[in-house]
């Protein structure tokens, strides 16, 4: 492993380390894509995996995909389920992901790189094919990501992402300080807090063409609440 840079969401996930009792499944940190609303638990390894293989499915079969914010790594054999890639690299800000998640990548033929996501250290053109699940609103800018998305492309190339955009501001004070207090909790700056117009209209400006978005959070973020919320009544109960 190769390790590069730094910023504040590595300190928070580094001391979460890779048995976060509010990963929906073993070895995922994302928030899965749902079918139901989140009351059976055994759903869950479903849905995680689901977002990855339908996020996955946009890359160019056969190509070199490079993975930014691989967390866990329990996505990686996915990715190469999906695109059966030539080559697959994954790019970590953490260090302890990435050592945690090293046979998982292992398994699915992957190189792992410490790196900042603002910052990749390939050279232009390196890639067919760029994915990031789940993960560019802890990078420290989504617009030098998407610059740097786009630089390490090939021609042709394809970026395929999920991101957790925020559709309203906060209503009233106690509820802004409690966002602001969730960002502080989890690394992030104000700034992550973004809109899905915003985040096209930025990857329109990083030069990217042929930008489509979806908005699935009906089937993402109220889900997975539910079962987190069920899984810390669980513990409380104890």
């Amino acid at each position: 492993m190769l390790r590069y840079g730094a910023n504040p969401a590595a300190t928070v996930y580094d001391s979460i380390g890779p048995s976060f009792f509010l990963a929906l499944a073993p070895g995922w940190l994302n928030l899965g894509l749902w079918e139901g609303d989140g009351g059976d638990p055994d759903e869950a390894p479903v849905a995680v995996r689901r977002l990855v293989e339908r996020i996955a499915a946009e890359l160019p079969e056969g190509g070199d995909v490079l993975d930014v914010g691989n967390g866990l790594a329990a996505q990686d054999p996915v990715i190469a389920e999906v695109a059966h890639p030539r080559s697959l690299t994954a790019v970590n800000i953490t260090w302890s992901q990435l050592e945690a998640g090293r046979g998982r990548l292992r398994d699915a033929g992957g190189l792992a790189v410490c790196a900042d996501a603002v910052r990749l250290p390939f050279a232009d053109g390196s890639f067919d094919g760029v994915i990031s699940v789940e993960a560019a609103f802890h990078f420290s800018s989504r617009e030098r990501f998407l610059a740097e998305a786009f630089r390490v492309l090939r021609p042709g190339g394809v970026l395929t992402m999920s991101d957790v955009p925020t559709l309203r501001r906060p209503a009233g004070l106690r509820e802004a300080v409690a966002a602001v207090a969730m960002l502080r909790v989890w690394g992030l700056r104000p700034g992550a807090a973004t809109s899905p117009e915003q985040i096209a209209g930025a990857a329109a400006s990083a030069s990217f063409v042929d930008v489509e978005s979806e908005l699935i959070g009906d089937r993402v973020i109220a889900p997975a609440l539910r079962f987190v919320r069920d899984r810390l009544d669980t513990r409380g109960e104890r």
